[in-house]
């Protein structure tokens, strides 16, 4: 192993935590609000919109059923625009983000529809109104299982990273790919797996000691 190579393994993993952290962010702030408009518009609940609903529901289920790969082709005019560039870390960030985004839509729609209905059929009845009920009884009551959800996003971008790597996203997957598979040097691979897997440790134990907190509040 080279000496110049922890330092450019150093920089790999910085650009994936760029990648991840920036995009989960993003995501977040697209993802936490669609899935709450998916859930207060369902016919059922206490702002019923079934025609938006049905709508909305379709294209995130259509975004969510791209698989990564094939979206970060597809995305390629729209990265260009947005970034002005389709490789590196910057154009990588693009599809992430387009690829978390409804996938917290949903889990963040699960978690409300297990809050107990009774908690907002009371608050309805002492006259809050419909934000009201969002802010203080929805997403408190929701808050571990969002967590829970946002944890798992976030592993899972790790993983997406790591393939945007294989067209040019930089970080650990691309250094695993162009100093590992390409010059045929197996200990960069597993070194990049260890890494990878070390990382989601940390981020899945972070997560669930956070849920453990909300949930004794």
């Amino acid at each position: 192993m080279s000496s110049d190579f922890y330092p450019l393994l150093l920089a790999s993993l910085n650009e994936t935590v760029i990648m991840v952290a920036v995009s989960s962010l993003i995501g977040a702030l697209i993802g936490i609000p669609l899935g709450i408009f998916l859930y207060v518009t369902d016919k059922k609940s206490f702002i019923p919109m079934p025609f938006t609903n049905a709508v909305t529901g379709a294209v995130v289920n259509a975004l969510r059923s791209v698989p990564f790969i094939i979206l970060l082709f597809a995305l390629t005019f729209f990265t260009r625009f947005i970034v002005g560039t389709t490789i590196g870390t910057a154009a990588a960030i693009v599809p992430l983000t387009i690829s978390v985004a409804p996938f917290i839509a949903r889990i963040v729609e699960t978690s409300l529809r297990e809050v107990d209905s009774g908690l907002v059929e009371a608050a309805q009845s002492m006259g809050a109104t419909h934000m009201q009920i969002i802010r203080k009884v929805l997403i408190p009551e929701a808050m571990p299982g969002i967590v829970a959800g946002l944890t798992i996003s976030v592993i899972s971008l790790i993983g997406y990273s790591a393939m945007a790597g294989a067209v040019g996203g930089g970080g650990l997957g691309d250094l695993a790919i162009r100093y590992g598979y390409q010059r045929f040097n197996p200990e960069v691979t597993w070194i990049v797996v260890v890494v990878l897997v070390i990382v989601v440790q940390l981020i899945q134990s972070a997560g669930d000691a956070l849920v453990r907190r909300i949930s004794r509040k």
